[in-house]
């Protein structure tokens, strides 16, 4: 088993142009590759209810398959367990599957009654960038996620921790945001296409203020998904009861929730796009209650 440590930022619409534009990267070198995903459940989500995700994934080099597990996160960082092999065709390795401690407490014969649920294609721009001391490869994944007849688009940066200090994560993010418009993250491609599948994303019951900073992600990917401005007025709530309930944040909280309902109000007048409600400074101000809320919770 691995440790994944990584920071996920959802992109805007113009977000990985410009992201290639950037200092840091624009005479950096990079690789390219076409990435085919496929997602195992059983019919009744045995998988996700257990907070697991089950892929089997064709790159250039072949097939692997890969299982993570749920783990520690917020602010778009997580750190997660995964176990990841190659395999010889495009076909589940149950054997290899049923030998993983997270397997173990599993009835008889579920694995066979797992069946692919989902797909993700995209393609994947990749950087390595060494930064005081710390080691970091960057994906730029641009493509979509397919179930039940429907899509949605993936437009996402991961930055994973090779070797070095987490926090060179959202410091790293914050170097982009000035130029990039992009935002943490709480949502796997694997959520997102069980919520797709579904035809539902569930509502969170957020307690504690870091729970809360993941509601409001979470409800930020959700309308990414969906266009429904229901889910910007959630995250709006969840900022308001956050600065009523942590009056250290209730500027940058107030600050937020303004700009969102700014962009709300106009995407209800069909003055913009639901495209272009995300800016470099909404994804600065998200950054930043991240940084000022760094406590992990667990997330799936």
């Amino acid at each position: 088993m691995s440790q994944e440590v990584e920071m996920k930022l959802a992109l805007g619409q113009q977000g990985p142009e410009a992201l290639r534009r950037h200092p840091l990267l624009a005479e950096h070198p990079s690789s390219r590759d076409q990435l085919t995903n496929t997602y195992f459940d059983t019919e009744a989500g045995d998988l996700k209810r257990a907070r697991m995700a089950l892929r089997l994934r064709r790159t250039g080099k072949g097939w692997v398959q890969t299982l993570k597990t749920s783990g520690q996160g917020s602010g778009g960082v997580s750190q997660r367990g995964e176990w990841e092999w190659p395999v010889t065709e495009p076909t589940l390795d149950l054997a290899g599957l049923a030998k993983l401690p997270p397997i173990s407490d599993f009835p008889d014969g579920l694995l066979e009654r797992l069946e692919p649920r989902f797909t993700t294609d995209f393609h994947r721009q990749t950087w390595w960038l060494s930064l005081d001391g710390n080691h970091i490869e960057l994906a730029l994944d641009e493509g979509e996620i397919r179930a039940a007849g429907h899509s949605v688009t993936i437009r996402e940066l991961e930055l994973e921790l090779k070797d070095g200090d987490l926090t060179c994560l959202p410091e790293l993010a914050e170097r982009f945001v000035d130029q990039v418009a992009l935002r943490p993250s709480d949502t796997s491609k694997a959520a997102r296409g069980a919520a797709l599948l579904l035809g539902n994303w569930p509502r969170l019951q957020p307690a504690l203020p870091a729970e809360l900073l993941h509601s409001i992600n979470t409800a930020l990917d959700a309308f990414s998904d969906t266009g429904a401005t229901i889910w910007l007025s959630d995250a709006i709530t969840a900022l308001e009861r956050l600065g009523r309930e942590t009056p250290t944040l209730s500027e940058s909280t107030t600050a937020l929730a303004a700009q969102l309902s700014t962009r709300r109000s106009a995407m209800e007048l069909c003055q913009i796009d639901r495209d272009a409600w995300l800016t470099p400074e909404i994804g600065g101000m998200l950054l930043d209650l991240a940084r000022q809320l760094p406590d992990h919770i667990d997330i799936g």
